[in-house]
């Protein structure tokens, strides 16, 4: 085995199982202390801050839940791995709801304590260490800030900086729900436009015939209901950007107009004699391959190579796995601040692993939508896999599951899992047939679903 390193505090209420524990974790270069105390474990947590805290969750005095709402109350951050007898697994699933990142089944090997505090120490130096981009713009919007720590988003930013330096067009590709419109309202924040508004407009949502009014204004009697001057997006993105989403959806009969505006900086409202200078940074996006669009006459050559002066391909959320756990915790917080969800909400494990394992076709979209059904509908503080509407499925339904899993860098446990909880779904929860299928008596079972 690897050494190790990290500062962790063991409690339990047996000085044997106290001694045997630090013995063999500073035997991998942990630095350990232990207690049978709750109360002098408390003081020393109060004191100084450790990587792990490892809890007995039944001991005279305080248990180990209550013991682990006190930690939490003194370091809500606090990681807390709890180790339970298996007639326990009743209170262990309590603690995961009320925090704790995993529990261990006593009696266990030395190794799967092993796993489990690299398991929880890699997912807090994981947090730890996002890299963070920032700009020089607001620094109080939501999209200021990229954490990521995948080399394809690094890249990407790197890219999106060297393009907001400058006053150039951009189309930006990628899948439906990848965040097109984020790294757009990134990239006007850090560009000189910055001070000007940002207008945003999908074209697939804009009725055909009223896209050249939004899109260009429309002068007073241009038609019958237009009873007054109303300027159209270029003019209100004036000294600012204005992001046209799905851009593939606008008519065919527009796009030399918005061309023509591209080329000249100017624009002529419905009705108007006469153009009117703009001054706008015009960033594009679609999911769809515009090339096969020109090939197929439904967008025009000029325009999609006026358009693709600067190209940037958003990555899929399956090519970014590294991200999910920053990108979950930010999401949580995000929906829970929008719905005036009082209090924080936690994630178990099983959830993270799930997530983690799942491909997501929707990409950053569905993530979130995923999030936002299962903080609403939830009856409690910490997400459960029973919470998630998608976790009933197995997350790749392929004939070439293996491959793709191997693709999607599943471990054999991730496998197992899905495996479980797909016949758990077809069995309707019936765990003693379920384990039937399986080839599981239902201690094990019990333990794997843990």
């Amino acid at each position: 085995m690897t050494a190790a390193s990290g500062r962790l505090l063991v409690i339990d209420d047996d000085p044997g199982v106290v001694d045997y524990l630090i013995d063999m974790l500073r035997q991998v270069n942990y630095s350990v202390v232990g207690f049978t105390e709750s109360t002098e474990a408390l003081k020393a947590i109060k004191i100084e801050p450790f990587d792990l805290v490892i809890s007995d969750i039944i001991m005279p005095g305080m248990r180990g839940l209550e013991l682990m709402a006190a930690i939490h109350h003194k370091r809500p951050e606090q990681l807390v791995l709890l180790m339970t007898a298996f007639g326990s697994i009743d209170l262990a699933m309590q603690g995961m709801r009320a925090g704790a990142c995993d529990f261990l089944t006593k009696p266990f090997r030395i190794e799967e304590l092993y796993a489990a505090i690299t398991r929880a120490l890699e997912d807090r130096q994981m947090r730890r260490t996002a890299v963070k981009v920032d700009f020089a713009g607001d620094k109080n919007s939501a999209t200021s800030v990229f954490i990521t720590h995948s080399p394809c988003m690094q890249h990407l930013i790197r890219l999106a900086k060297r393009a907001a330096a400058v006053n150039s067009t951009i189309l930006l590709t990628g899948e439906s729900g990848t965040g097109k419109s984020a790294v757009a309202h990134w990239i006007h924040d850090n560009s000189q436009h910055n001070l000007g508004p940002f207008i945003a407009v999908n074209c697939a949502a804009l009725p055909h015939s009223l896209v050249e009014s939004e899109l260009f204004g429309v002068r007073k009697g241009a038609f019958t209901d237009a009873g007054k001057d109303r300027p159209g997006l270029f003019l209100q993105a004036n000294s600012g950007t204005l992001f046209l989403d799905e851009i593939a959806e606008l008519p065919l009969e527009i796009q030399p107009k918005l061309l023509r505006a591209l080329e000249t900086g100017k624009v002529r409202a419905l009705g108007d004699t006469k153009e009117t200078e703009v001054n706008v940074r015009l960033i594009a996006a679609t999911h769809q391959p515009l090339e096969q669009r020109v090939n197929d006459k439904q967008f025009r050559s000029d325009l999609y190579h006026r358009l693709n002066v600067i190209s940037l391909e958003v990555p899929p959320l399956r090519e970014r796995k590294e991200d999910l756990d920053e990108l979950t915790k930010i999401l949580i917080d995000t929906i829970c601040l929008r719905l005036g969800k009082q209090g924080s909400v936690n994630i178990s494990v099983e959830v993270l692993r799930w997530i983690r394992a799942y491909h997501w076709p929707g990409n950053v979209r569905e993530l979130a939508n995923t999030l936002e059904r299962a903080i609403v509908l939830a009856e409690h503080d910490t997400l459960l896999l029973e919470d998630l509407a998608q976790a009933s499925k197995i997350p790749v339904n392929d004939k070439n599951f293996l491959e793709l899993a191997m693709m999607q860098g599943w471990t054999a446990e991730d496998i197992q899992q899905a495996y479980i909880r797909h016949v758990l779904a077809v069995t309707g929860g019936n765990k003693i047939q379920a384990a039937r299928i399986l080839g599981l008596d239902r201690s094990t079972l019990y333990r794997k679903l843990g």
